[in-house]
Order: C-alpha cells, then sequence, then structure tokens
C-alpha cells in the first residue's frame, strides 16, 4: 500500500471500531465518531505534538472531546497511538470498570485531558487551557511552555448556554492557540437541528471576536482539514473556529444524516453493509490489521524526540525552576503558609474580607494562583493585588475579570487547573453557585484542584432578600461526593482554610460571610482542628458537657453567646466549631467521638437547611424555609439566630434528655413540626421589619 492508500484504511478501521464497540455495547454513539475518523486521524498522527509514552509531557498539546458521546473516536486513536489502551479495552466500551467508559473521564483513561459529556463544558475547559498556557507562557518562557489546545465541539455544546459565555470571554482576552472544529453535522437526538437552531454560527463567533473558517464539506479530506488546522495554529490574538460541514454515521446506506445514529448502535446488517462500503471485512468485528497498527504507533517515537527536545529545553531553561514545578503542581514554595495573616481574637472581620490578605500573602509563594470573580472580584475576596488583569495586553495577569458569567468561570476554572501550572480561584454570591453546578460537579468527579470563594453565605446577606439568600446550597453542596465545603468561623479559621484548600487535591469551596465576625479566642493556634473538620473550640475541662452547640461559620459565636447564657444558670456547655463535615467525616471513630460524645446531648446551630444535621445532632436550629428581605442583622434576629433563641432551644433538648419533657411525647431528640425555625409568623414579621438592632 502507498502512505496514502494506507492512512485510508487506518481511518475506515477507525470507523469501524466506532460501529463495532457501541453494538456490542448495545449502547453509545457511533455516527459522530464515524463522521470525523478522517479528522481524528489528521489530528492525532500529523498536527499535534504529543508522546502516547508519556502522557502527561506538560508542553503537549492538548485536546478536548467537548461532544464526550463520541467517545469511542477519542478511544479508538488513544488505543491506534498506542495510550496503553488494548483492543479488549475498546470491546468493553462501557462496561463496568472499563478503561472506555460512556464518556471520557480524566484520570481514569491515559490520554483523556478532561471530563466531558454534559454539551457546552469541554468548550469552556478549553477556554480555561487556553487561558493557563498562555499565562504559563509568558509568566516563564516559551522555553517550557509553548503548545496549543485543540476541540472538537458539536451543535450542542453550542446550544448550550456556557459555551455562549465562554465563547465571548475568550474573544474577549484575544487568546490565540485555541483551535475549535465545529462539526456542524445538522443531527440532534430528536432530528434535524432545524427544528430548534437557526443561528449563523460563523457571525456569532466573529461578533465574539474570533478567527472563522469556514471549510464547508471537508469531513473526508485529510489534507483539507489539515490545512485548516495549521492555518487556525498560525493565529496568536484570537481563538480560532472551524466550521466543517459532516453527515453522521457516514458512509452508512440508511443511516447516514439520521438522528437515529446519534444515540444507538446502528445494527448488525447496517454495519455489515457499511463495512462493505469501506472495504473491510463485513463479517469480522474489531478488525484492526498490523500494518494499520504499526502506522499509528509512529505517534510514539515521534512524540519521544518531540518530548526530549523540550527537556533539553528546560534543561538549558535559566528561569526559576522551583517556582515553575510548584506552579505545574498547584501548590506552593516550601513553608508558604508562614506568610499567611494572623489575626488577633477581639478583632471584627467578614470571612470574605479575610480571604483578600491570604490571596495576597500567597502571590509571591504560590507562583500558580490566579484569581478574579463573576463581576465581583471586590465582592468575594478575590481581588488580587499587585498583577494587572488578565487580557490581551497583560497575558501575564494573575487577576481574572470573568465579567457575569458564572457558568463559564467554573468551566475555565476546571480546564486551567487540568491543564497543569495554574491554581484558579472563582468567586461568586452563594446563591449564584446553582449557575456553576455543573462545572462544580465536573471539578468534583475530575479531582480538579480549584477554589470557589462563596460569599454573602446566609440570610445576612440582608436587603436583598430570598432570591439572594442561599438557604439550600450548603446541604446540596455537602452531598456532592468529591467537594470539600468549608465554612469558617473568623478569619483565622478562612486563612486555615485557604491553606488546606491550597495543599489538598480536589476541589474546595471556601463558604464566606458578607457581615463581619468577631475574631475568635484560639482559632489561629486550631490548624489542625480546622484540617480535621470540627474541633472543641470551648469546654472548661471540669467535667462531662451537659450539653453541646455545634454550629458553622457566622454561628460559632453565636454559640458562644448561647453558652455564655446557659453556663450561667450552672450548665456546662462544650462548644464545637465544624467547619467542615467531609473532613470531618474523614476522621477515625474515637477522634469523632471526643469531639461529639453520643451520649451527650447536640444541636447544631446553622443559617441553612437542617438537612443532613442529624447525622451529627439531636437537634437543629437552621432555616427550612426561605429568608426575608431586611436588614441583615434584623433578619439574623427574627429568624432566631440569635442567643436567646438559641439557649431556649438548648434549654427544651435538656428538658428532653433529662425526662422532664415538654408535653408532646416525644423522644428525647425528636423535632417538633416548629422546631426547626423561629417564629416567623408574618404578623409579627410585621412589627419588627422597621426595628434595626444593632
Amino acid at each position: 500500500m502507498t502512505t496514502q492508500e494506507l492512512e485510508g484504511l487506518g481511518i475506515n478501521v477507525i470507523r469501524g471500531l466506532a460501529m463495532d464497540a457501541p453494538q456490542r455495547a448495545k449502547s453509545g454513539h457511533p455516527g459522530t465518531a464515524m463522521a470525523l475518523a478522517p479528522l481524528a486521524h489528521v489530528l492525532f498522527t500529523r498536527v499535534m505534538r504529543h508522546d502516547p509514552s508519556e502522557p502527561d509531557w506538560p508542553d503537549r498539546d492538548r485536546f478536548i472531546l467537548s461532544c464526550g458521546h463520541a467517545s469511542i473516536l477519542l478511544y479508538s486513536m488513544l488505543y491506534l497511538t498506542g495510550y496503553g489502551l488494548t483492543l479488549d479495552d475498546i470491546k468493553a466500551f462501557r462496561q463496568y470498570d472499563s478503561p472506555t467508559p460512556g464518556h471520557p473521564e480524566v484520570h481514569h483513561t491515559a490520554g483523556v485531558e478532561v471530563t466531558t459529556g454534559p454539551l457546552g463544558q469541554g468548550f469552556g475547559n478549553g477556554v480555561g487551557m487556553g487561558i493557563a498556557e498562555r499565562f504559563l507562557r509568558s509568566r516563564f518562557s516559551p522555553e517550557v511552555v509553548d503548545h496549543h489546545t485543540f476541540v472538537i465541539c458539536s451543535d450542542g455544546d453550542l446550544m448550550e448556554g456556557v459555551s455562549h459565555e465562554a465563547a465571548s470571554f475568550a474573544g474577549h482576552l484575544g487568546l490565540g492557540r485555541l483551535v475549535y472544529v465545529y462539526d456542524d453535522n445538522h443531527i440532534t437526538i430528536d432530528g434535524p437541528t432545524e427544528l430548534s437552531l437557526s443561528d449563523d454560527a460563523a457571525m456569532r463567533f466573529r461578533s465574539y471576536g474570533w478567527d472563522v473558517d469556514e471549510i464547508g464539506e471537508a469531513a473526508n479530506e485529510p489534507d483539507r482539514l489539515e490545512a485548516a488546522l495549521r492555518r487556525a495554529m498560525t493565529v496568536e490574538d484570537k481563538p480560532s473556529l472551524i466550521i466543517l460541514r459532516s453527515h453522521i454515521a457516514w458512509p452508512a446506506p440508511h443511516a447516514t444524516d439520521t438522528a437515529a445514529a446519534h444515540g444507538s448502535p446502528l445494527g448488525d446488517d447496517e454495519i455489515k453493509a457499511t463495512k462493505e462500503l469501506l472495504g473491510l471485512p463485513p463479517d469480522e468485528t474489531f478488525w484492526v490489521p498490523d500494518d494499520v497498527v504499526d502506522l499509528y504507533r509512529q505517534c510514539i517515537p515521534r512524540g519521544q524526540a518531540l518530548r526530549a527536545d523540550w527537556q533539553a529545553r528546560c534543561d538549558r531553561w535559566s528561569g526559576d525552576k522551583a517556582e515553575f514545578q510548584a506552579a505545574l503542581n498547584g501548590r506552593g514554595l516550601d513553608a508558604w503558609h508562614t506568610k499567611l495573616p494572623v489575626w488577633e481574637a477581639g478583632q471584627s472581620v467578614a470571612t470574605r474580607n479575610a480571604l483578600k490578605p491570604c490571596l495576597d500573602a500567597s502571590m509571591d509563594v504560590v507562583p500558580g494562583l490566579m484569581a478574579g470573580g463573576a463581576d465581583l472580584t471586590g465582592n468575594t475576596g478575590t481581588k488580587l493585588e499587585g498583577t494587572p488583569l488578565q487580557s490581551r495586553q497583560h497575558p501575564e495577569g494573575r487577576a481574572i475579570a470573568y465579567g457575569v458569567r458564572e457558568h463559564a468561570m467554573g468551566a475555565a476554572m476546571n480546564g486551567m487547573a487540568l491543564h497543569g501550572g495554574v491554581l484558579p480561584v472563582g468567586g461568586t454570591f452563594f446563591n449564584f453557585s446553582d449557575y456553576m453546578r455543573g462545572s462544580v460537579r465536573l471539578a468534583a468527579i475530575s479531582e480538579a484542584h480549584v477554589v470557589y470563594s462563596w460569599t454573602h453565605d446566609s440570610v445576612g446577606l440582608g436587603e436583598d432578600g430570598p432570591t439572594h439568600q442561599p438557604v439550600e446550597q450548603l446541604a446540596s453542596f455537602r452531598a456532592m461526593p468529591g467537594l470539600r465545603v468549608i465554612r469558617p468561623a473568623d478569619a483565622n479559621e478562612t486563612a486555615h482554610a485557604w491553606r488546606i484548600a491550597v495543599e489538598a487535591d480536589g476541589p474546595t469551596a471556601l463558604i464566606l460571610s458578607r457581615q463581619n465576625l468577631p475574631v475568635l479566642d484560639g482559632t489561629a493556634e486550631q490548624f489542625e482542628g480546622v484540617a480535621r473538620g470540627a474541633y472543641v473550640l470551648r469546654d472548661d475541662g471540669s467535667g462531662e458537657p451537659d450539653l453541646i452547640l455545634v454550629g458553622t461559620g457566622s454561628e460559632v459565636s453565636l454559640c458562644l453567646a448561647a453558652a455564655d447564657r446557659l453556663e450561667a444558670e450552672g450548665r456546662l456547655v462544650r462548644v464545637v466549631s465544624m467547619p467542615c463535615w467531609e473532613l470531618f467525616e474523614d476522621q477515625d471513630e474515637d477522634y469523632q467521638a471526643d469531639v461529639l460524645p453520643e451520649d451527650v446531648p447536640t444541636l447544631s446551630v446553622e443559617a441553612a437547611a437542617t438537612f443532613g444535621w442529624s447525622r451529627w445532632a439531636d437537634d437543629s436550629v437552621g432555616l427550612d424555609r426561605f429568608g426575608k428581605s431586611a436588614p441583615g442583622n434584623v433578619a439574623l434576629e427574627r429568624l432566631g439566630f440569635n442567643p436567646d433563641d438559641v439557649a431556649e432551644r438548648a434549654r427544651e433538648l435538656l428538658a428532653e434528655y433529662e425526662g422532664d419533657g415538654d408535653g408532646d411525647g416525644d423522644e428525647p431528640g425528636a423535632e417538633d413540626d416548629d422546631t426547626n425555625d423561629a417564629d416567623t409568623d408574618d404578623a409579627d414579621w410585621d412589627e419588627a421589619v422597621d426595628e434595626e438592632t444593632t
């Protein structure tokens, strides 16, 4: 065979795998993978700088399959080019514990850069990778960072709102070295895209400031695909979009250009007929001849040579290698945390305002730190000093103004973290974390090292009212596996939480207050306590406590005030700060029992939904309703978050445990219908609206 003939056979072998794997699994999406086989072939064999023998080589080109449902296309390339997948792995497509799951998962399969599947997210991840590459190249040197990011996206990606936000942001930043290929195949699950889409994608992206190349019917022309990709790679001052008209499931005689080919196996008869058209053995499945494997495995020595050249440049580079490595690791330099501020007890500081000096103190010792907010950098403590905004004029800038784009911020942060070299911090009001939820969930699945500053964390937000006051968010994010949720009690706990976020793996959410909180006695020395999720903040040690008050965030100081009232009555009260459920859950049973003995009545206090607290407490002061518009201190006072109401609830719990009861026949610790919130009868509320307390 000529080289051209062998390449053509290789492309058709990819199409054969794209049909056979979903057919065996009785599940999957063959059509897009069949149509884009030539594009994948060109990217992996002609264009991208990658080394299958060292998938995590830092200066490799990045590839994102944003339309993750076409995962069999990526797996076929990873198998053929030598990333460690075997033909048996391809046969185990979508099976339990297989390295070829239904959608690509980073850290699960070598060569997969990001976890994709929810449409639009990979598009946003690519923007984050583009930011990271340009920042690192400017911060360090093109000698050590000099690569491109390639993204394949679909009609569905471009319909999802996150892509609009991310595309607008990328164009505003003028991100070069981003090469996106839009697979314009005109098909969605419901049918033709014309059912729901009439956008002019080229005009849309040109208006965003992208370089757009409409190459039309070139899906089966490798040379034209390569030429378009290489032209886009020369664009340094804006992201590039190549619009490719493909035909889903080509050349299947009955499935081409059909919605059925999007998400369903083609069936044995259609597969045989298609293989005959492609010149593949129609009665063989997973057919991969040795000469095709040899063709693709040439990527290994070629990639090794590219990596060796990069390593030689790194060795010659005279820059700060310790800083570069710390950035790649997403960590601080040795003893970096000694630079963090400490607050004296008695000061009054909102925890959102405590984060900012922590970030500023980390600038010189956490080299990969980049921080910003969704139009709320000042409000969320994420406004960095001493560095310009990230922009086309200042690609070295470490401060990021995302604009009102929470969706894009979350997706881009994942891309930055998974690219490596950047520790991204992003802020918004806690209530609007809901806009980021899809990205946060993927960060948790991906173990992406990102930090969220979610502020204005309770009804203490005040006058903006229930539309802006978070209630259920704490419980819902605590329910998300893999996400570390820390709600610090004061400024010192905030510094400890920031240290944990930098030094730990995976995503961390810092839940911070709008209102000033007192700096508490003893928190400055409690890094270990915060790192273990909960600790005894106050206990006079004179004997087993009669009662435990456990709080988080702004309610820890409230617990202390309520404890003062109860101790004046002769009660022994322990106060526990519990900033992070997830970290406390990781402790052994002995430590948990030392902090929260099972035989001591425990009352939790938190200005949020009580859902989940029954695991740690016998009763809860919480907020199982939406808030009210009023000055923050008035809202908290009227909704039961005041020392007198907490002390009274504690007395009721003690009475139940001591057998006095309250006449309702409940067992000790059982909740009444009216125990989750203070009395918020509308008439009482109306009387209090104008009573602004200090």
